[in-house]
């Protein structure tokens, strides 16, 4: 049985003629006749019932088109996957991506690829709601957790970055109200809450998932505050002004740590499980091109780009040069 063969009997089932059949597939119809009739005397089966008003699959018949429909689609994926390697990758590529990290890191990465790959059509799509990526025709996902539990058969998850969130003040707020020592301190403090859809599993906004650096122990911190909002960024805006502590993602906030607007508090404490992944439907081949920007996107934010200004901060100056005497 050969590709042929295969386009033969989802024509025939489509369209309940053989007659149709044949003009889909631009054939006479004695030929479609003869090569079903073939078809059935190799196999030994009769895949088709045939009446002077129309032709309809038997039992055997409809499992043999389930099974063209994915072979053919696999066909079509390798000769794909094969002009690719002859060629430079071209295709669209749609992706789906938080607002803050997509506008601040994903947008000019992206970019980047195209540049690099002008045969690729990037599409992204900026949302605060994880959508069904395979329902919705996406190739993939960057999103600050993995894959939901009730997706993980159906999607495949690659880390691309590890990620932290932190507790931050504005150096004003702690002049004002002091830093918190423990955290059961910060039930004394104006937490600043990001109302946020999509958010991890279980994920309660009035309650900040922490642990201390080496202890695998994750408590559930208890917060509250005059001031919350579903926006990341007017959250930052109130927290650089002084109202309050706020736990942010260390690539959202890194230029204000570095810059001294913003300070650390509890600095040994963070909030796991927020490492940046690609999420997508599962597929038997992904292209090329979708390879490649997930290769291209491990090597960009792997080594947590948003840290290089706090490294730059953290340097001490050198000293000025001695005056030379005259």
């Amino acid at each position: 049985m050969d590709r042929p063969d295969l386009e033969l009997v989802l024509a025939v089932r489509q369209h309940g003629s053989l007659v149709m059949a044949a003009r889909a597939l631009h054939v006479a119809p004695s030929a479609v006749t003869k090569r079903l009739a073939a078809l059935e005397a190799r196999l030994g089966l009769r895949l088709f019932q045939r009446t002077t008003r129309r032709v309809s699959a038997t039992a055997e018949g409809d499992t043999l088109c389930e099974r063209a429909v994915h072979l053919l689609r696999a066909f079509d994926e390798v000769e794909a996957e094969l002009r690719e390697r002859q060629a430079e990758p071209a295709g669209p590529i749609r992706i789906a991506a938080t607002f803050g990290f997509g506008r601040r890191w994903l947008g000019p990465a992206l970019a980047d690829f195209q540049a690099r790959h002008p045969g690729t059509q990037v599409q992204l799509q900026l949302t605060e709601q994880l959508p069904d990526l395979a329902v919705e025709g996406f190739d993939g996902a960057i999103w600050l957790w993995n894959a939901p539990s009730e997706r993980a058969a159906e999607w495949v998850s690659r880390r691309l970055a590890p990620n932290q969130r932190v507790l931050v003040a504005a150096p004003i707020y702690i002049e004002r109200h002091g830093a918190p020592r423990s955290l059961q301190d910060l039930s004394a403090h104006a937490c600043l809450v990001v109302r946020e859809n999509g958010g991890g599993p279980g994920q309660r906004f009035d309650h900040w998932r922490l642990q201390r650096s080496g202890d695998p122990q994750v408590q559930h911190v208890p917060v509250s505050g005059p001031l919350s909002s579903n926006s990341g960024e007017q959250v930052r805006d109130w927290c650089l002004a002084g109202h309050g502590i706020m736990l942010r993602s260390l690539w959202d906030i890194a230029p204000q740590l570095a810059s001294g607007e913003l300070v650390r508090v509890l600095n040994s404490h963070a909030m796991p499980d927020a490492d940046i992944h690609w999420l997508a439907p599962y597929r038997a081949q992904t292209p090329r091109r979708i390879r490649l920007l997930i290769d291209f996107l491990v090597q960009r934010f792997g080594q947590e780009p948003w840290k290089r200004s706090l490294s730059a901060a953290a340097k001490p100056s050198a000293p000025p040069a001695p005056r030379r005497k005259r």
